[in-house]
């Protein structure tokens, strides 16, 4: 009995620790932003409620739509889940880090990306046609740039393991401050702007339809399925902020699941993700939405970056 609660608790903590955080990140990003603009806003814990109403309300679904766009907000939803066990959150190694490193985190981030560009398309919708075509067209960019960035941190460390990483980059807290890897930071922050649909890349609390992209290919869904797909954004916000956080900071996390050690980890983990968020808040707050095709000029200085912390590295060295 022993044995089994030790393989199934870890991995159920770091997932209802994801499920419940997400939502209150979008709420304090909102929040922020609207203290920067002299406005009230909307409660910290608005995203659940909201979440909580979309799950009681009614799927209207397209007479066109096929099995392809009832599948989606459950794929996209389940494979940001598997995410969320092999990014480090609360403690290394991660719970699913023997099925895979940060390039099955890569590719499952693609795979709901995927998805809901075909279901963009499924319903023959010329919004969602256009948010699909924009969106894959940027991850085109977004994705090299994001590999550079995190591959960075996996040739310093020497791995792709995401534990390994974070357990060497710990072991010296020195290379934290090396040039490289806060170049590659910087690059993966700008790939995180646009990876979760956010100001100056995206804007999610638009539907103009000359403006919107991931607001777009979503806008036929409605109920839970839009519920699944919010939350499952929430949860990408999330982990990409986890990613920067600990894979460059890794500062207070945990080794062992000890309570001692989890609460710990719990406390570094919040501030630190939401230091996170308030940056990207205050960003949004002091930057226009770009246009369309000022978006791949912003992407590319991201791969830049992450190109340059990559050879900065083969120069001077860990």
């Amino acid at each position: 009995m022993n044995a089994m609660l030790t393989v199934i608790l870890p991995p159920l903590l770091q997932l209802l620790l994801v499920l419940a955080f997400a939502p209150l990140i979008t709420g304090i990003i909102r929040k922020t932003k609207a203290r920067l603009q002299r406005r009230r806003g909307a409660s910290v814990v608005q995203p659940y409620f909201d979440l909580a109403k979309l799950l009681k309300k009614e799927v209207v679904v397209s007479p066109v739509a096929s099995w392809l766009f009832h599948a989606t907000p459950y794929i996209v939803f389940s494979s940001t889940l598997v995410i969320a066990l092999l990014v480090p959150t609360l403690v290394t190694p991660v719970p699913l880090h023997w099925i895979g490193d940060i390039i099955t985190v890569i590719y499952l981030f693609a795979l709901g990306r995927f998805f809901l560009a075909l279901a963009g398309l499924d319903t023959g919708s010329a919004f969602g046609g256009l948010g699909s075509s924009r969106e894959m067209s940027i991850a085109s960019i977004i994705e090299p740039a994001m590999m550079l960035a995190i591959f960075t941190a996996a040739v310093t460390a020497g791995s792709t393991n995401l534990s390994i990483i974070v357990d060497r980059l710990s072991s010296t807290p020195a290379s934290m401050l090396n040039p490289a890897h806060l170049l590659a930071f910087a690059g993966l922050f700008i790939v995180t702007l646009a990876e979760t649909g956010r100001v100056p890349v995206d804007n999610p609390a638009t539907h103009l339809e000359l403006t919107m992209i991931h607001e777009a290919m979503i806008l036929e869904y409605s109920g839970r399925y839009l519920a699944f797909i919010e939350w499952a954004s929430q949860m990408k916000l999330l982990l990409f902020l986890a990613l920067m956080s600990n894979m460059f900071f890794p500062l207070g996390m945990a080794t062992t699941w000890s309570p001692g050690a989890l609460v710990l980890g719990c406390v570094a983990f919040v501030l630190k993700v939401t230091g996170l968020a308030i940056v990207v808040a205050v960003v949004e707050s002091t930057n226009a939405k770009l246009r369309l095709f000022r978006v791949p000029e912003l992407l590319m200085v991201a791969f830049i970056l992450s190109l340059l912390a990559l050879i900065l590295y083969f120069i001077i060295g860990a």
